[in-house]
């Protein structure tokens, strides 16, 4: 959001200049003087700062994965592509819909605001769409009554901070159309009274409201997600990730497509 910011002031400031000296500077300037410096820099930087402006507002916008909260499916360091036209035409900055397209679908992968600070993106897999009733206990989530298909796929190793080895449980996971794996913990997660994780732990279905979304991690019982700080409102939604771009220590990630 800041970046989005940054790149409308540098938009207004470059155009600007370049429109004062066609109003105004170039007809005081005497024939064959050269342009000042500052608006052949203004003339040169505004028409690609616009163009990139509008590719990242509208079309497509990269992103740097921050923590392994979405593993196996995603890693930290991993550069990946979010689709900006997916889930409509948004105003920058204000976030509000101008061109509605489509809504998320469960199993979705969104990049949205993070709610209790829009100026941090999150990136999360949408569990629970709008009206729909949701529990998850023993490590099974259901879904309007029904539980989702889970499917053993052995056991997924990997290193947390202060390079301590973790082993995890992986399961491939059925959520609609999208087939996807996760990993899980023997672990009991803790969370404050009041949230959507204690609800759950209390054997507690949440029905999630018109407008807003259930979204977790696919690293379980590693992910501050929904249980802990509640729905993602429609109005923070960015994107839908869809491509890994670059990734500096695996390489063979690069290309892979984000299910």
């Amino acid at each position: 959001m800041m970046f989005a910011l940054f790149m409308i002031v540098v938009l207004l400031v470059t155009g600007l200049i370049w429109l004062f000296d066609i109003l105004v500077l170039s007809k005081k300037r005497p024939a064959g003087a050269d342009e000042p410096v500052l608006v052949e820099y203004a003339k040169s930087f505004f028409p690609v700062i616009l163009v990139v402006f509008l590719v990242r507002s509208f079309i497509v916008e990269p992103f740097k994965i921050p923590s392994g909260s979405m593993m196996p499916t995603l890693l930290a360091g991993d550069f990946i592509l979010v689709n900006k036209f997916t889930y409509g035409l948004r105003v920058p900055i204000l976030n509000n819909t101008f061109l509605a397209v489509n809504k998320p679908t469960r199993g979705d992968v969104i990049v949205f605001h993070y709610p209790p600070n829009p100026s941090i993106d999150y990136i999360k897999r949408v569990v629970g769409l709008p009206g729909d009733k949701v529990g998850y206990q023993d490590k099974r989530l259901t879904i309007n009554g029904q539980p989702i298909a889970v499917e053993s796929a052995g056991y997924y190793e990997y290193v947390m901070s202060g390079l301590n080895v973790v082993q995890a449980k992986q399961y491939h996971e059925q959520l609609g159309s999208k087939k996807h794996d996760i990993l899980v913990h023997d672990v009991v997660g803790n969370y404050d009274q009041d949230t959507i994780g204690a609800k759950f732990a209390e054997g507690e279905e949440i029905t999630v409201p018109d407008g807003q979304y259930l979204a977790m991690g696919d690293n379980r019982d590693n992910s501050s997600d929904s249980r802990v700080w509640g729905f993602v409102p429609e109005k923070n939604l960015v994107g839908k990730a869809f491509f890994i771009w670059m990734n500096f220590d695996q390489g063979s990630r690069i290309g892979n497509k984000i299910d």
